[in-house]
């Protein structure tokens, strides 16, 4: 019989942490253990497997090729071990919670992490708003959403101390063909209501660079500015994910377009949430950082 190997889940988690957060002081702080303690469980987990996962620095860490395919089998593993964990002991949770978040991303990542959630948790209720992020900050001020996710500048916002960034991707400009940007011309623009930060990046981004520019198309919906792109109307700025196949994403080399910074998402919470919304929080939080890390 051959001899079996059962993996400690607080060994996997430490060495997850450690990779995910990019040190051992900041895992430590998110385990709620000491750095020494957590430096403990790396080692003994690679004395466990017979594998050395990481090369250690003052500095950093790097993962050693025996540790990147490693860690990928960890984080299935845990994944797998949450899932059975959940499955018997929190199927019990009920409750509503009210969740707010931007249309594009509402539509593009949240769908199958809601829809997960609620095949794992069918007690909690979700009521889930979609709106533009102004709207969603104010929404959230006046005590109507228990969670939101808001599209946020980095290092700016009165919310930023309270927030959780969760997501950041890069942003484009996008058109209905290339022969909607000409040099000689303002660039029309199809952008939301201000304040917006998509608006905000490339309007920034074109006064930066000397280009001369013009709002053509407001719109506060997201089919509205790609029914404005599609129409030839205007250009508008989108995260790269989420442009539509239909439409050209406009790089910055090929049409002397000014490069644009990530967009960021950031959660927000009330102060005393329920059970079920600090499920789903979590919940959130983790998926994200799974597809981040796929």
């Amino acid at each position: 019989m051959p001899q079996q190997l059962n993996l400690n889940p607080d060994l996997l988690r430490s060495f997850v942490t450690v990779v995910e957060c990019g040190g051992f002081s900041q895992a430590a702080e998110q385990l709620m253990r000491g750095q020494s303690a957590v430096s403990l469980q790396i080692k003994r987990l690679e004395d466990q497997i017979g594998v050395k996962l990481m090369d250690r620095t003052p500095r950093n860490i790097t993962l050693t090729p025996e540790g990147a395919l490693f860690l990928e089998d960890a984080r299935a593993l845990l994944r797998h071990n949450d899932d059975i964990a959940a499955r018997y002991l929190e199927t019990e949770v009920s409750g509503s919670v009210r969740l707010g978040a931007p249309e594009d991303f509402a539509t593009s990542h949240l769908p199958t992490v809601l829809s997960r959630f609620s095949s794992r948790y069918p007690k909690v209720a979700l009521e889930v708003t979609c709106e533009l992020t102004l709207d969603l900050v104010r929404r959230f001020k006046s005590g109507g959403l228990d969670i939101a996710l808001i599209k946020q500048e980095r290092g700016t916002g009165d919310m930023r101390r309270s927030s959780l960034r969760v997501w950041r991707e890069p942003l484009v400009w996008v058109a209905r063909s290339k022969d909607t940007v000409q040099a000689e011309q303002s660039l029309p623009l199809a952008v939301s209501p201000d304040p917006c930060v998509y608006r905000r990046r490339a309007i920034s981004a074109l006064k930066k660079s000397n280009r001369n520019w013009r709002i053509a198309y407001t719109c506060g919906s997201l089919a509205g500015i790609h029914a404005a792109v599609r129409a030839g109307l205007g250009v508008a700025v989108l995260p790269k994910e989420m442009v539509p196949r239909d439409l050209t994403v406009l790089y910055d080399d090929a049409t002397g377009l000014p490069a644009l910074e990530d967009s960021e998402i950031a959660l927000v919470e009330t102060p005393s949430l329920s059970p079920a919304a600090l499920l789903l929080r979590d919940y959130i939080i983790n998926e994200l950082e799974h597809a981040k890390a796929a």
